[in-house]
């Protein structure tokens, strides 16, 4: 399996769950994606989960704070893109019409984050690393592989992260009803931008977090036994692979991915 050492700046390196019951969603991901995982104090009754696969870090889970529960804010998984100043690009992110959510601050001496909010009102968290890199191993089952951003503006979200982290945004499709792009960061896919058609009305913009697997139906189908729910079936997309979309027990959405055989990449 590939072993990351380091993350390119514009790529997404870090994946991290908030939840309302840290200790049932440990044991969920456990038992569906194998993770082992170890908890980190990180303040008064407070602890950090690091989820590892094959001995490597591959995503963390918290609790969500009292602020944000009586603000609504439901369980979600928060994505983290690699970057070269954490101050420099949340600065950038204001003048392109983003809002500054928690502005930079160190994370003890791991490295430096801040969460940004894009224009279109979906969240993404900036990580400027220091002794902690990220994310440590790539397409293994239960590790990140491909992100969507979910938004009724696809070209507004398509400018301000192209602006952002230099991201170039492959559209592919004129069509409004196909028209998916991809993302690409330097010479990697990293996800892509659905339709605007295809967001429901009233639900907020969005990531969604896609998640390898070695089988997609099995995963599912273990998934909603533990009590998640299943958005989307396996469902297969040709020449891209097998997908569903779910809610953990918890509520957080997430993706799984199995890739077709003649593809080696994600959505």
């Amino acid at each position: 399996m590939p072993i990351i050492e380091k993350h390119a700046p514009g790529t997404f390196s870090w994946i991290e769950l908030a939840t309302t019951d840290q200790g049932a969603a440990t044991r969920f991901y456990s038992k569906i994606f194998g993770w082992s995982s170890q908890d980190f104090p990180i303040g008064p009754n407070e602890v950090y989960t690091i989820f590892q696969v094959e001995g490597r870090d591959a995503a963390a889970g918290c609790t969500l704070r009292p602020e944000q529960l009586s603000l609504g804010v439901p369980p979600h998984w928060n994505l983290y893109v690699a970057v070269e100043s954490a101050d420099a690009t949340a600065a950038r992110a204001t003048q392109l019409g983003g809002t500054v959510l928690a502005p930079p601050f160190d994370v003890f001496d791991s490295g430096r984050m801040a969460v940004v909010q894009d224009p279109t009102g979906a969240t993404i968290c900036l990580w400027q690393p220091n002794k902690h890199p990220g994310t440590g191993i790539a397409a293994a089952h239960g590790t990140l592989c491909w992100a969507d951003l979910n938004t009724p503006d696809q070209a507004g979200a398509g400018q301000f992260y192209s602006d952002l982290f230099g991201w170039h945004i492959m559209k592919e499709d004129e069509d409004p009803a196909h028209n998916y792009w991809h993302i690409k960061n330097g010479e990697e896919f990293i996800g892509g931008i659905p339709p605007s058609s295809h967001h429901k009305p009233g639900v907020p913009a969005h990531w969604m977090a896609y998640f390898a697997v070695s089988d997609c139906d099995a995963t599912a189908a273990e998934a909603k036994n533990l009590g998640a729910m299943l958005y989307l079936p396996p469902t297969d997309f040709e020449d891209v692979g097998r997908i569903s979309i779910m809610a953990d027990p918890q509520g957080a959405a997430l993706a799984i991915f199995k890739a077709a055989a003649q593809r080696a990449s994600a959505p």
